[in-house]
């Protein structure tokens, strides 16, 4: 046991001083509570977690007592090291091991043999581990659980399996406290019940005042006043590059890899004698740790990457962050600046770059809602049945768990406090038999129940279980490799089909050229061309409902605020939208209808987001359908939705109402998007979680295309033999809730149906309008150049404006 004084000493040396909210963590552990430290990034939560028990550590040779969780890869190394240097320091004796995708098969093995004193893993690499009996009895000697970053993992089926891992934890450890640590969130109690779980009331405590947070612009020159996102911003390279010279160290961040990919090329072409790294989560291991381990030692001036690098541990080599393009939420804005200034007492400061020029006031409404402390929540997820079927599995393995003790210890997380007993009896038959559909077929009778103990006796079952335990779902990918051996990383399968032998793309930050395909691998050499740079999937993230309402609350105002000049610079495109139409506001729906070779065009702006208004564009344009005759194009961005067709009505206040009524929008938005077909394609993320399809050995996986197939074919069996089938309905539901976000659409139309109306019919397109065009003209197949296409519609909007034609038609 550490004598209370030493750590008092510890910090005095290290030229530091314990925090009043780190000595209340301490306490609050020592008397055996669960919770959540929330606090901005760089106060000390980790200290504030991990000392409270390393300094009840007896002996260097005693069994696990701390499972440290993270929720990436990137992080555990960071963490281990900064755990096991505060061990050292304070000479406590404990080991701290790392278990994550990453570790070689040699420190597999050993870890597989005996456990360190502390575990530093993620949520799916720490089920593994729980699969296996002969490693029970290192569990029982459990004290803590540390959940890092706990609100990445809250509101996804990540978080669903963390709560079941650590309510298998709690029977094999009674006593066991739980502790989370989070940085941004707007939930904080609702995040603290859901990670301790059962009947507690967890602890909860805060950290220090936030040290102040600069958010700055860079202003592009001129500002465009019709402006739209297939830019990625480059235009300001040169004055991006000038920051980065004029700090010691920068983390710029781009929203998605394929941006990281062009912005440190660009950096590298521009500059290269500047020393700088490419970071993202599609890279090597080997990649990542370089840059991670530049970063750490300075030799680095500059690292580009995604949201690989969001989190972290408290350490203060960053000077500076900038921010490609617009965040999209306010919570990840603070968590990205907060990589900047990363230590106690220092402020934060972050350089936004805008993509186009309405981000300006998306960064300007940020600011705002940094301002008021109005932060996102994120809404744990609950009945993620897929995850429980593959737990029970994952738990049978071990071939000493019974039924009942799975079902008390599920019962006992938020996830699964509302599964009733029939439910839960589905789950059992789906794992025992595969269902009614299945149970003709062997491999999906996965699970026995021998003498009321479950159990899984096929080896074959047992191996591919666990090479599959996790919730990650995405495309199949195919590994990047050198002919003459090394790996770069990996891509998705699709975008590697799209490309010829001889072929080049950007990948790595590197021009490569492709040489061959074989087993799922991608063999490469230096190439030339840049031109052709990898997409994957899910790369655009929704505008937050938080950071909307900030952004319509600007929009509506114009004017500039305190202390900042982003409004000054979009009066321009701001005194066009009010003079051709009018300005979105809070509790009034804008609609703008207009006329072009095209055809008629609606465009309406909700301010909800790309995944409601997709939704929203599908509902309305189908109840237009059931009117009139009519064959629509629908487009959506964040700000709103068009409908394009040959001929559409006037769009007055009724009509209007009428097509946005929130009664029966369920029902109209299956019909309208085709809900059992989404739902085919979101069955495949829902079987491989639940074991339905098995992806492949490494290195000999199945296609895309393959998994696609065979997942479809399940859902067509069991549509159609097992109608009641409890995982295909909620592969439905996970349509309607997550990828068309429902709920806020919802919200949406019970705001528009209580608020007014603004109908405006305009000469042409207006800069809110143009945006949603462009969009739309990008998505199509075309032989003209899209760019050049979009510049030039937007160069004869802009002479229009400076003619300053007034005249406009306005309806009620």
């Amino acid at each position: 046991m550490l004598d209370p004084g030493a750590l008092d000493a510890w910090f005095a040396r290290e030229g530091r001083e314990v925090l009043p909210f780190q000595r209340q963590a301490w306490d609050a552990y020592a008397r055996g509570v669960s919770g959540l430290i929330h606090a901005p990034t760089g106060q000390g939560k980790t200290l504030a977690a991990w000392l409270g028990p390393l300094r009840e550590a007896e002996a260097a040779d005693e069994p696990l007592r701390v499972l440290w969780i993270t929720p990436m890869r990137a992080l555990a190394a960071d963490t281990a090291a900064q755990l096991q240097a505060a061990a050292d320091a304070l000479e406590m004796g404990w080991t701290v091991g790392r278990r994550t995708g990453d570790t070689g098969s040699a420190e597999r093995a050993r870890l597989r043999k005996r456990l360190p004193q502390a575990l530093v893993t993620t949520p799916e690499s720490a089920s593994l581990l729980l699969s296996y009996g002969d490693q029970i009895a290192q569990w029982r000697g459990l004290r803590a659980v540390i959940v890092d970053e706990w609100h990445e993992l809250l509101g996804s089926k990540r978080g669903v399996q963390t709560e079941l891992l650590i309510a298998r934890l709690r029977r094999l450890a009674p006593g066991l406290r739980v502790w989370g640590l989070s940085a941004t969130l707007g939930n904080i109690d609702e995040a603290a019940r859901v990670l301790c779980g059962g009947d507690t009331t967890p602890e909860r405590i805060a950290g220090e005042a936030p040290a102040p947070l600069t958010v700055e612009t860079l202003r592009p020159e001129p500002v465009e006043r019709f402006p739209w996102a297939g830019h990625m911003g480059l235009g300001l390279r040169d004055a991006v590059i000038d920051a980065i010279h004029g700090a010691a160290s920068t983390l710029v961040f781009t929203n998605t890899r394929a941006q990281a990919e062009r912005w440190f090329d660009a950096i590298r072409e521009a500059a290269p004698a500047l020393p700088a790294a490419l970071h993202h989560g599609s890279l090597d291991a080997a990649e990542r740790a370089a840059a991670e381990d530049g970063i750490r030692s300075g030799t680095l001036r500059c690292v580009v990457a995604t949201s690989s690098l969001d989190l972290g541990v408290d350490f203060a080599p960053v000077e500076q962050v900038i921010q490609i393009g617009g965040p999209k939420g306010v919570a990840r804005l603070a968590q990205r600046a907060g990589r900047s200034g990363h230590a106690p007492g220092r402020g934060s400061r972050i350089l936004c770059v805008p993509t186009h020029a309405l981000e300006l006031a998306e960064f300007a409404a940020a600011r705002d809602a940094l301002r008021a402390d109005r932060i996102e929540a994120r809404r744990p997820l609950t009945l993620c049945l897929d995850v429980l079927a593959q737990h029970v599995c994952t738990l049978a393995l071990t071939g000493a768990v019974r039924a009942d003790e799975v079902l008390a210890d599920a019962r006992a997380t938020h996830a699964f406090a509302a599964l009733d007993d029939a439910q839960w009896q589905w789950v059992l038959d789906f794992v025992m038999r595969g269902g009614a559909a299945l149970q003709a077929y062997p491999q999906y009778r996965k699970v026995s129940e021998v003498d009321g103990v479950l159990r899984v006796a096929d080896a074959t079952i047992a191996r591919r279980h666990r090479m599959a335990i996790g919730t990650i779902t995405a495309d199949a990918h195919m590994r990047v490799a050198w002919t003459r051996g090394g790996t770069l990383g990996q891509v998705e399968e699709r975008f590697i089909a799209g490309l010829r032998p001889g072929d080049s793309f950007l990948f790595a930050g590197r021009a490569l050229t492709l040489e061959r395909v074989r087993d799922m691998t991608a063999y490469v050499r230096s190439g030339r061309s840049r031109r052709l740079v990898p997409r994957w999937a899910g790369g655009r993230m929704p505008l937050s409902s938080t950071l909307a309402d900030a952004l319509l609350t600007r929009l509506a105002a114009g004017a500039p605020g305190r202390g900042d000049d982003e409004m000054a610079a979009l009066a321009p495109l701001l005194a066009i939208q009010q003079q051709w139409s009018a300005l979105p506001a809070p509790g009034r729906l804008l609609v703008e209808h207009t006329r072009s070779r095209e055809g008629r065009h609606w465009f309406v702006y909700p301010f909800a987001g790309r995944h409601a208004h997709e939704a929203l564009a599908a509902v309305a344009g189908w109840r237009l359908s059931q009117r009139m005759p009519v064959t629509a194009t629908l487009t959506a961005n964040d700000y709103g939705f068009e409908i394009l067709a040959a001929e559409l009505p006037e769009p007055d206040e009724a009509l209007l109402r009428a097509l946005l009524d929130p009664a029966e929008l369920m029902r109209d938005a299956l019909a309208a998007v085709n809900g059992t077909e989404m739902a085919r394609r979101r069955f495949r993320g829902i079987a491989r979680v639940a074991g339905l399809v098995f992806e492949g050995h490494p290195g000999a996986g199945k296609s895309a295309r393959q998994i696609q197939a065979s997942s479809g074919l399940i859902f067509d069996v069991l549509s159609r033999y097992d109608p009641g089938h409890l995982l295909t309905a909620q592969a439905l539901e996970e349509v309607l809730e997550q990828q068309l976000d429902m709920p806020r659409a919802r919200a949406a139309l019970v705001a528009i149906a209580d608020g007014a109306v603004a109908v405006r019919a305009t000469p042409r397109l207006t800069p809110l309008a143009f945006p949603l065009w462009a969009e739309r003209i990008g998505s199509r197949v075309s032989s003209e150049d899209v760019a050049t296409r979009v510049a030039r519609m937007a160069e004869q909007l802009a002479r229009a404006a400076d003619r300053r034609r007034t005249p406009v038609r306005r309806a009620s």
